[in-house]
């Protein structure tokens, strides 16, 4: 096998967090050579332009694009990121792409990469959720050719959609190389370094769900209202940048000069699971609530429909946006102890990722898809 050239594409702070130890394992590998593409929400300071934290991870070959303005549609920053990234790979000539999850700048890497006859690699497809995003995680899975998903359940609904099993590697969640590993910094540190006061807290992770547009005003609202009624301390971080989390941050606003609780544009990626790790709860309807936070056994208050179906924990505490539910959620929380369970691997997705990118047989995967029939 020649050398060969793997980009991978990141446009925010989650899924950077999920390349993260594929990145590292690629960077270490003979015959390989990793490329980054940082676009989306890492070029914004809105968000704390975390791009800073990607070049502070010492990686070599990033290249930084703005797909987007304040007010863009979903719909221009996928068509501004497909301009972007196609002009970078003509260049670069890469001979893999790498995309994760359900973001519109995913789905610009998969269009990209299929209309120019570029293998094109899908981190935890298969999965479903209750919004937008699932339809761009379906239609990312169709656009590309390679997928290395989670658990057993997601290839089998990849196996439903048409895709080939031939094409489909279960490796876990790789965020949980990161999660169990030895390499996290203490929760002293992570305090110290975010002047977090707070001996007990809990984590506030609250995106806007863009089907329910006109009703996020009040939803944070209510959201704002029960964590404030609570009396407890709350370290929170800004929502994504999809349509309506200007309202969210609006009502965030209201946590200014409230002693209870701290307020960051951005963590982190190791020093964020610190945190979680060791949170008395987290609150919201991030997946990490869903995925994460179970590894560690700290209870999750997701609340409304931007997880749905999404969880395989039984134990997850589902609330509406009501600041009654809310906050008898968050009650329920401090009444629960719960036991560490791993649903999205053991933390060797980088070992299981490179296993297949050393085949030759992985190369030679066809760029031609066609759609397996079953028999019903």
């Amino acid at each position: 096998m020649g050398n060969k050239k793997i980009v991978f594409l990141t446009g925010t702070r989650a899924d950077f967090g999920k390349l993260k130890s594929l990145i590292e394992v690629v960077l270490k590998a003979p015959n390989l050579e990793a490329h980054i593409f940082a676009t989306g929400m890492h070029m914004d300071s809105k968000y704390g332009r975390t791009v800073d934290e990607i070049q502070k991870c010492g990686y070599p070959n990033i290249f930084s694009y703005i797909n987007h303005h304040e007010y863009d549609s979903m719909d221009t920053i996928l068509s501004k990121t497909i301009d972007g990234f196609s002009g970078y790979v003509k260049e670069l000539k890469p001979d893999l792409i790498i995309i994760h999850g359900d973001r519109v700048e995913a789905l610009a890497g998969a269009i990209v990469g299929a209309l120019n006859n570029i293998l094109v690699a899908h981190i935890e497809g298969g999965e479903v959720s209750g919004t937008i995003d699932e339809l761009i995680r379906h239609a990312v899975s169709k656009m590309s050719h390679v997928h290395f998903v989670a658990h057993e359940r997601a290839k089998m609904r990849l196996i439903q959609m048409g895709e080939v099993p031939d094409s489909i590697f279960v490796i876990g969640s790789p965020d949980v190389d990161v999660m169990l590993s030895n390499k996290l910094p203490e929760l002293q540190l992570v305090k110290d370094y975010y002047e977090i006061p707070f001996d007990a807290y809990a984590l506030v992770m609250f995106h806007p769900v863009t089907t329910e547009f006109d009703q996020i005003d009040e939803q944070s609202k209510q959201l704002v209202d029960a964590l404030i009624e609570s009396e407890k301390n709350y370290v929170v971080v800004f929502p994504n940048n999809d349509m309506g989390n200007d309202y969210i941050l609006r009502s965030f606003k209201r946590f200014q000069n409230n002693s209870k609780f701290v307020i960051y544009p951005s963590l982190r990626f190791e020093y964020f699971l610190i945190l979680l790790k060791n949170a008395e709860f987290i609150i919201g309807n991030s997946s990490a609530g869903i995925r994460e936070a179970p590894y560690y056994g700290v209870p999750t208050i997701n609340i409304g429909s931007r997880q749905n179906n999404r969880s395989l924990a039984k134990d997850i505490i589902n609330t509406n946006y009501s600041t009654e539910s809310i906050l008898a959620g968050i009650l329920k929380a401090g009444t629960l102890a719960l036991e560490p369970i791993r649903h999205f691997g053991e933390g060797k997705s980088d070992e299981l990722f490179m296993f297949e990118l050393k085949k030759e047989s992985f190369w030679n995967i066809p760029k031609q898809k066609y759609f397996l029939d079953h028999k019903i």
